[in-house]
């Protein structure tokens, strides 16, 4: 695992030596700055994106639980006028909720994660259609909260909060994936599930919490998204984003078929893929084909890890 984020971190320097030259911009203060801001945005739900995919399983609601989560909270903030950190809270816990009922879904009815984070996302999204009556939920006029907003749009010698808040995240989950027991548990249930069970290992826990963790830092995104968009349009707001999460987690070495994968690799997965998308916009080339690209690079990442599989398979016979 070493070797590939070793190979992906080259790859990220190559990318960026190339992109510079074509774009001297890109090495301007203000485009770091700015793409430092998404690699946080994005790389929170990535890498709990990652701990699903690790156990095998797949979660594609992430994108409406931002629309649902995230005017749930501007609602709070505005009509219910809650604290700042209380709404935080219920924010987070509604996405420990979320998490646990697909994890619930998975285990104990033996649903597919496929269809059962397929069904999220479509009744999500309608409930926060219907939550907002279609329409878009934002702050009032002249309404701030400077200590909230200190914490997730503000930054701190050029460095973005996102940026700060996403390396620690990162650092905690890598603890928790590569040096606890639950870590080892979570690899032994991706690679065969059934023998983790013969072996002892609680298998139908390991998985929902991994859909907790997902859904909890999903939830913390869904907070740093409303910050940074100021409004969320429910029809909208989220859409395609678990195709982020999946692609990062990918390019970082997540394994489809689950048992692989590392955290170091998702945050390496999460620069590249952003300053991908860096190189589209500095280019001048349509947004239109931003998708064109991440989907581009999601079949890339899986023929690369099918290829590498076949290879040591041979090896693994000898």
């Amino acid at each position: 695992m070493l070797k590939k984020d070793l190979g992906l971190l080259v790859l990220i320097l190559v990318v960026g030596v190339v992109v510079s030259v074509l774009n001297p911009r890109f090495l301007s203060p203000i485009n770091l700055g700015n793409t430092a801001n998404l690699v946080g945005l994005f790389g929170l739900f990535s890498i709990g994106e990652g701990f699903v995919i690790i156990t095998g399983g797949i979660d594609l609601a992430i994108g409406s639980v931002f629309a649902l989560l995230g005017v749930i909270y501007i609602d709070l903030l505005v009509t219910w006028q809650l604290p700042w950190w209380l709404a935080v809270v219920v924010v987070v816990l509604g996405g420990v909720a979320l998490g646990a009922i697909h994890g619930l879904l998975v285990t104990r009815l033996k649903l597919q994660p496929f269809i059962v984070t397929l069904c999220g996302l479509l009744i999500y999204r309608g409930v926060a259609r219907y939550y907002t009556n279609d329409g878009t939920a934002g702050f009032e006029y002249g309404q701030t909260f400077p200590t909230l907003e200190w914490l997730t749009t503000g930054r701190t010698l050029g460095v973005p909060h996102s940026f700060v808040v996403f390396l620690v995240v990162a650092a905690f989950m890598g603890v928790v994936l590569h040096r606890s027991v639950f870590g080892r548990y979570l690899f032994a249930v991706g690679k065969n599930e059934e023998a983790a069970r013969y072996s002892g290992i609680r298998t139908e826990r390991i998985i929902a919490a991994a859909y907790i963790i997902s859904g909890a830092l999903a939830g913390l995104s869904s907070i740093y998204l409303a910050m940074y968009t100021r409004s969320i349009s429910p029809a909208s707001h989220g859409n395609f984003y678990e195709l982020y999460g999946i692609a990062a987690a990918v390019l970082g070495g997540c394994s489809l078929r689950g048992g692989e994968g590392s955290v170091l690799g998702i945050v390496l997965g999460t620069i590249l893929l952003q300053i991908l998308q860096n190189l589209v916009n500095l280019l001048g080339i349509p947004s239109s084909l931003n998708f064109a690209v991440m989907g581009t690079v999601i079949l890339l990442g899986v023929i690369a890890d099918q290829q590498l599989t076949r290879l040591r398979a041979p090896r693994a016979k000898a």
